[in-house]
């Protein structure tokens, strides 16, 4: 994670940044630290990433890379404000030892890949339309020897996978089928016949850019409906306040960039 110390809306680069709307920095940084703390208090060790001066949106830690039984695909972003934050991602990931791999094809690391390692015996589901390029997917699947199954986007306001789809276990996943064109609506139905399906409110909440440990899903508490849903099916619900950090485009999904040995 990444503290949002200099997080701002100084440009517009997805339909849900509005520059005209001011961001309070001292809230911000008090719901991302309440963020942090919620996941210590559910039993995980958060790494912390060191903010820099002119990379407003650095908090959305998720963006930076993809990392996958101790190999890490690094990201390479598509708009130059953030270009920069690639390189602060790779000099953590090579401080702590881990296998780096640099990409030559744009994408935007978990914010639009996603692993499962028990769904049919490992796989990675991977978006595109928007920030990524359907290449990067056939060059994570190189670089981490995972199956790699692409899904088109066709919303503009799911800008990312981490939007519309998130995994709720090794082999689970909540998804909003309205963010994917016809055939990968398909193809999720026939991959996860058992999955969570969210419906338009959720993901307009940014109720889907979660995280999950198997059994605690962290959501935006503003996703009501969608808590009652996961409830439902087993897992407990921790909602967080993150609306500071939503006038960027993201939630908590996105500040939390998981690190997979």
């Amino acid at each position: 994670m990444c503290s949002p110390e200099y997080f701002a809306v100084e440009y517009a680069i997805n339909p849900w940044m509005d520059v005209t709307r001011p961001v309070d920095p001292e809230l911000a940084v008090k719901q991302w630290d309440r963020l942090r703390e919620t996941l210590v208090g559910l039993g995980h060790e958060v790494h912390l990433l060191a903010p820099e001066p002119g990379l407003p949106d650095m908090v959305y830690a998720a963006n930076g890379a993809f990392s996958v039984d101790g190999t890490v695909y690094g990201a390479r972003f598509k708009h130059h404000q953030r270009t920069a934050e690639a390189a602060a991602h790779r000099a953590f990931y090579e401080s702590q030892g881990w296998r780096f791999i640099a990409p030559n094809e744009t994408n935007e690391g978990e914010g639009d890949f996603a692993y499962l390692p028990e769904a049919h015996g490992g796989l990675i589901l991977a978006g595109y339309g928007f920030r990524t390029e359907l290449a990067a997917h056939a060059e994570a699947q190189e670089a981490l020897g995972r199956p790699v199954i692409s899904l088109r986007l066709v919303d503009p306001r799911f800008y990312h996978l981490d939007v519309a789809l998130a995994s709720i276990d090794d082999g689970n996943i909540v998804y909003y089928p309205g963010a994917f064109s016809a055939a990968g609506q398909k193809v999720l139905a026939q991959l996860f016949p058992d999955a969570v399906l969210a419906e338009a409110e959720d993901v307009l909440a940014f109720g889907l850019n979660l995280v999950s440990d198997g059994a605690n899903v962290v959501l935006n508490s503003e996703a009501t409906r969608l808590a009652g849903r996961l409830k439902a099916a087993g897992y407990t619900p921790v909602p967080v306040e993150l609306a500071e950090l939503k006038k960027g485009g993201g939630s908590v999904k996105c500040c939390i960039a998981e690190l997979r040995h």
